[in-house]
């Protein structure tokens, strides 16, 4: 049976960290995620985790001056100290709250210099997270939210995988990013899935609830399942109202199955 994260970047936003983990149990979900949960304290977290039962499944590394409108440091040039930083933050916070995935952003760059400033910095988080468990992971993201992003297909993240060459450095597989940028989902999922770390999905293209657009989740879902791959399927939509009112996907899956 397929199994769900809550991506509590976008789910139950409203709540505090702690309480948001509490509600995705409470509604069904099977494991958790987040995007920058730093303002909240690891040892909240952890007791919320605890309280629970669910498993943390990833978080990212933040993404810089947001207010100047960054979205990552690890592939801009002149700032690998920074970039460090926030490596070793994300990477301290995860072993705290026992999460099994670091995101690394890249930001925006492009280049030859941008490329080799990126595979620097995945090497050294790579190097870190290997004592601690962890596994890192490098996302594409689309060129309509993210214009300028310097990772934005899956074929070039499989050659930064390949060019890092760590065993704890794999894909996260975006449905909504890689359909918006690639198409293919079923045959990318089959090729890609001995790089996949995790896999994300939000309905195409208004990156809502996964029972809308024009992705059969079900069917993709389906396609998941054969594949053998069995970890939770992270759900990073944008709910259209209170999360709660969204979840009809989620039940209407596990009924069917």
């Amino acid at each position: 049976m397929t199994r769900f994260s809550a991506n509590l970047g976008f789910l139950w936003a409203d709540l505090t960290l702690p309480d948001a983990i509490r509600a995705a149990k409470d509604a069904g979900f099977d494991a958790v995620e987040c995007h920058w949960p730093f303002d909240t304290s690891a040892e909240d977290v952890h007791a919320a985790l605890t309280d629970t039962g669910l498993r943390m499944l990833g978080l990212n590394t933040r993404r810089g001056d947001v207010a100047a409108g960054e979205n990552g440091l690890c592939a801009l040039v002149g700032r690998e100290e920074q970039a460090r930083a926030a490596i070793d933050e994300a990477l301290s916070y995860a072993a705290h709250v026992e999460a099994a995935n670091v995101h690394v952003m890249a930001g925006f760059a492009a280049g030859a210099s941008a490329h080799h400033c990126f595979v620097a910095a995945l090497k050294y988080a790579c190097d870190r997270a290997a004592p601690l468990g962890i596994t890192i992971l490098i996302e594409p993201l689309n060129r309509y939210d993210a214009p300028g992003y310097f990772l934005a297909t899956t074929t070039q993240a499989l050659a930064i995988i390949e060019e890092v060459g760590r065993r704890n450095l794999k894909l996260m597989f975006d449905c909504y990013h890689v359909q918006l940028m690639e198409g293919d989902l079923s045959h990318r999922l089959k090729d890609l899935l001995p790089h996949i770390g995790h896999i994300q999905f939000a309905s195409v293209p208004d990156r809502g609830p996964p029972d809308d657009g024009e992705i059969s989740y079900a069917y993709v879902f389906g396609v998941i399942e054969t594949l053998g791959y069995s970890h939770p399927l992270g759900a990073e939509y944008k709910p259209t109202g209170a999360t709660e009112a969204t979840l009809g996907w989620m039940k209407q899956h596990k009924s069917a199955t």
